[in-house]
């Protein structure tokens, strides 16, 4: 299990190495690395595919934290594409790995080739949720995951009655109650960047699930607007997480965007990496 000690961080991540280029795929609030392995098994052969658990998350999880944003993480990004060797990629983020990826792209554009932004927004959270949100983690804080709970976020994140539920409940059940705050209080606290995505002048592509209850699709069509010669794919009948419930869908569109930047899996790519 590889880490990462970049940034005052100990990153773990996954790389499925070789010479093609490069993908670096960030998870969602309360996920890990591992909810893109239908998208890592898809693109393996012919592109790099990085995965990582951000801050308080998988085993990147710690016994403290301290208050951080997803400039913070997206900073522990770019210290990752250093320690990997990688000049430039092709950044894909779930919901919240799509607000560090914006991030990125605003803070470190030489590091991107392009943005794949799934079920994700530039906006901050929606005000008429927070107080639900906060609810349940004062609860789960207090007294660990009641399966009432468990339920609601599964719903949320994975639609009702998804295969993949009983995985992530088992995972969501071992979370420490610092962990979950700090991320938490990330997610709630970060800063509106509707306004800055004009300055972003890489290809991108926004995927979104027309059933998604996190993040309506009207936010997502906001944020493609905003982004300059951005295409949209709306993955019908999807949810929060569309990588994991409608993977081949997810990946023809990844696939399709990847043959626009003439991203070319056969070649080395020298630029991307060191």
């Amino acid at each position: 299990m590889p880490f990462a000690k970049v940034n005052n961080q100990r990153i773990h991540y996954e790389d499925s190495g070789g010479s093609g280029p490069a993908l670096v795929f960030s998870h969602g609030l309360l996920m890990d690395a591992t909810m893109f392995d239908p998208q890592v098994e898809y693109f393996r052969q012919h592109y790099r595919c990085v995965c990582w658990d951000e801050r308080g998350h998988g085993q990147t999880a710690t016994d403290r934290i301290a208050p951080f944003s997803y400039y913070d993480s997206a900073n522990d990004l770019a210290a990752l594409m250093q320690h990997l060797g990688i000049k430039r990629a092709v950044f894909a983020g779930m919901s919240q790995g799509g607000y560090l990826s914006l991030r990125l792209a605003l803070t470190h554009p030489e590091l991107v080739r392009g943005l794949i932004l799934i079920d994700t927004q530039a906006q901050q959270e929606d005000p008429s949720k927070t107080p639900g949100y906060k609810q349940m983690i004062d609860i789960w804080t207090a007294q660990g995951l009641p399966d009432a709970i468990a339920d609601t976020i599964a719903d949320i994140i994975l639609g009702a009655g998804a295969p993949q539920a009983a995985v992530w409940k088992a995972k969501w059940r071992t979370w420490t109650p610092h962990n979950l705050l700090a991320s938490f209080q990330a997610l709630v606290n970060r800063d509106d960047i509707s306004a800055k995505l004009a300055d972003i002048r890489i290809p991108a592509l926004v995927i979104h699930g027309d059933a998604d209850i996190a993040i309506t699709l009207d936010r997502a069509v906001d944020m493609q607007k905003r982004l300059a010669g951005s295409r949209l794919d709306i993955i019908a009948g999807a949810g929060h997480a569309s990588n994991l419930t409608h993977a081949a869908s997810v990946n023809a569109a990844i696939e399709r965007f990847l043959q626009t930047l003439q991203v070319d899996p056969n070649s080395n790519h020298p630029g991307d990496k060191s």
